[in-house]
């Protein structure tokens, strides 16, 4: 059948033509055809020049986003294994695939979906409407990619829960897809262990992507007295501790997240170097420089380093 059809305003789709994957609607001149929210739909310039192929979704001021540029490309079994396969390799070359996130999103063509690999568990969230009816699909040909390298899924969990979704016209969806699991699964990174819970940390449970960053201030903590700020369960303070910092401080607003960066701390025999306090940052700092505390290097997340 064939899709429905946009055409953009003059001079518009100057991000996606730059490499970015949204159109937004007021960059829409008319759509010709029937669709479905969530459906597939061709995209075409205002001269009539083909585009490529996207989801569309009348709730969102992201009205479409990008699929592929080659207009004449089928969204099929073979695109969707296309796209699995190029992000478990790019994974496989610049990292260990036991702890990774393998999907981030329009980075990886998959648009609005997030997975993350703890171990032998997947945790994934779904953020766009049109990506609902295929992560089924995805989820299976990444279970697919992993075990042809060794690698075996114990169990996938739905972190759907961003208020994002509710943009797209979305309700929240969380737990389980199968078989449940105790949802706290220890991983490693860095040389640095970690328990993760799936169910009830941030995001999908843990900042996968922050790795190498968390890896930069190994140089920069060794002999210092850092302050991490936003901890959350503690990745960078104890990196800082790993990394031989003499003292560390990890304060964040979430006491869950600080007694869960303390067990983490006692995993890695360092509860004699890191130590975790729940407060609102905003409120410490003012304090701790009254109090003439100083330290060496301060971590911020979003990462930045001062020293």
């Amino acid at each position: 059948m064939e899709l429905a059809c946009a055409r953009l305003k003059k001079g518009e789709g100057r991000f996606f033509k730059k490499g970015g994957l949204w159109i937004y609607d007021i960059e829409i001149a008319e759509i010709r055809g029937e669709y479905t929210n969530g459906g597939l739909i061709s995209l075409e310039d205002f001269d009539g020049y083909p585009l490529g192929t996207g989801f569309i979704n009348e709730n969102s001021k992201i009205r479409i986003r990008m699929l592929s540029r080659d207009p004449g490309e089928p969204i099929d079994e073979a695109f969707w294994r296309r796209r699995v396969e190029a992000a478990v390799r790019y994974r496989e070359r610049i990292m260990p695939l036991a702890s990774c996130r393998l999907v981030f999103g329009e980075a990886d063509g998959l648009p609005g979906l997030v997975v993350d690999k703890y171990a032998d568990v997947l945790a994934f969230q779904c953020l766009a409407l049109g990506m609902e009816a295929f992560k089924a699909q995805v989820l299976r040909l990444l279970k697919e990619a992993l075990a042809a390298r060794g690698e075996a899924v114990r169990g996938i969990y739905e972190r759907s829960d961003a208020k994002e979704r509710k943009k797209e016209g979305l309700q929240y969806a969380t737990g389980w897809l199968g078989e449940a699991y105790r949802p706290e699964v220890e991983i490693e990174e860095n040389g640095v262990r970690y328990l993760v819970d799936v169910a009830q940390g941030q995001k999908t449970g843990f900042f996968l992507d922050q790795k190498f960053n968390r890896k930069a201030i190994w140089p920069m903590a060794k002999d210092a007295r850092v302050l991490d700020c936003f901890t959350h369960t503690g990745s960078f303070a104890l990196n800082a501790g790993k990394a031989g910092a003499r003292e560390v401080l990890g304060v964040d607003a979430s006491e869950l997240a600080v007694e869960q960066a303390g067990r983490n701390a006692e995993l890695n025999e360092l509860s004699d170097i890191c130590r975790f306090r729940a407060a609102d940052v905003f409120e410490l700092l003012p304090e701790l420089i009254e109090a003439g505390e100083q330290y060496d290097l301060v971590i911020l997340d979003p990462p930045a380093f001062t020293k």
